[in-house]
């Protein structure tokens, strides 16, 4: 299996193998912690009290609600929490702060998944969401990382309705030294559909299609999406064999509103989250967690994050992993 996402430690660390996975693992969580800082204070200074007290509860739950994890969640967590201090018989803050740190890790979990590329030649992907999310950058970064893990890869410019679109992934399709397909003034399902049989004609690992950003409330605009999906299946029946939503972590709430309105057309199996650094709705990704559980529409495979990031360079977009955020969030 291709490994996207083993952490390197820096040039000048000169560690054996193991321990550079282990420093650039640590130097991941700590830029992480920084980067969820705004989300996570209020809830880590509910724990500077001596005791979990009802009012100690309040503040818990209210700087969970203000951290976008939404009534549903925060009263999940609540619930959870009060369940295991009874399991355990903890009184003791920084073991209930510990617990906390469990119960967010345990409802996240379902959404920690590996993105795998070894079952189809080529996996088809298909990537949307709204402009300004950062969907044409986290292609361009989830290139690179399948480049330099050994994967051959070629882009699919379908993002024809926003200007200069086509463009900016052509920089990043020069800058990774892959191929891709593009048409000017090209249908999107057209573009998807040359692009997935080129894929196949030059034995690809990976064709990665970049559809339009657009609004979930712009009906006609993901009818589109349908079409390329249907467009991409007849070029290959199995696929898209990924779809993925990239949304911005600054949203909160209508993060979730978003997945849900773009899972109900498509039938997602991921979400790639990104601009965590210096938010403050973080926690949206425990709301996201306990509406996946109960989503109605279920396609063969769990919703799963498979990336987060936390800034622009290349190493700020990693794999998600749910007892690292969870640590980073609460402490």
């Amino acid at each position: 299996m291709f490994n996207l996402f083993k952490r390197k430690a820096p040039p000048s660390a000169g560690a054996a193998p193991s321990q550079a996975a282990e420093v650039a693992s640590r130097d991941w969580l700590g830029r992480l912690r920084v980067s969820l800082q705004r989300t996570g204070s209020s809830i880590a200074s509910v724990f500077t009290g001596k005791l979990l007290d009802d009012e100690a509860y309040a503040e818990l739950e209210a700087a969970l609600l203000m951290a976008d994890a939404g009534v549903p969640a925060t009263q999940y967590i609540l619930e959870q929490l009060k369940a295991k201090i009874k399991q355990t018989g903890s009184k003791d803050m920084a073991q209930i702060k510990g617990l906390l740190v469990d119960v967010l890790s345990e409802l996240l979990q379902p959404l920690e998944r590996d993105l795998s590329i070894d079952q189809h030649h080529p996996t088809v992907v298909m990537v949307a969401g709204v402009n300004g999310a950062g969907k044409t950058t986290s292609i361009g970064k989830l290139t690179r990382h399948l480049h330099d893990a050994g994967a051959s890869v070629l882009l699919a410019a379908a993002d024809t309705f926003r200007a200069a679109a086509k463009e900016q992934l052509m920089v990043w399709a020069d800058r990774n030294q892959v191929d891709i397909i593009s048409q000017d003034n090209g249908d999107p399902a057209a573009v998807s559909f040359d692009a997935v049989t080129a894929g196949k004609a030059r034995g690809k690992d990976v064709v990665l299609v970049d559809t339009a950003g657009r609004l979930p409330t712009q009906l006609h605009l993901m009818d589109e999406l349908k079409k390329i999906q249907r467009v991409v299946q007849k070029a290959e029946p199995s696929a898209p064999h990924e779809i993925l939503l990239v949304i911005d972590g600054n949203t909160g709430q209508n993060a979730l509103a978003q997945v849900k309105a773009f899972d109900e057309a498509l039938g997602l199996t991921g979400l790639i989250i990104t601009k965590l650094d210096g938010t403050a709705k973080g926690g949206v990704l425990a709301a996201i967690a306990l509406w996946a559980r109960e989503r109605k529409h279920s396609p063969q495979k769990t919703l799963a994050v498979y990336f987060i990031g936390i800034g622009e360079k290349l190493e700020d977009l990693q794999g998600f992993k749910a007892d690292e955020f969870a640590q980073a969030l609460i402490n």
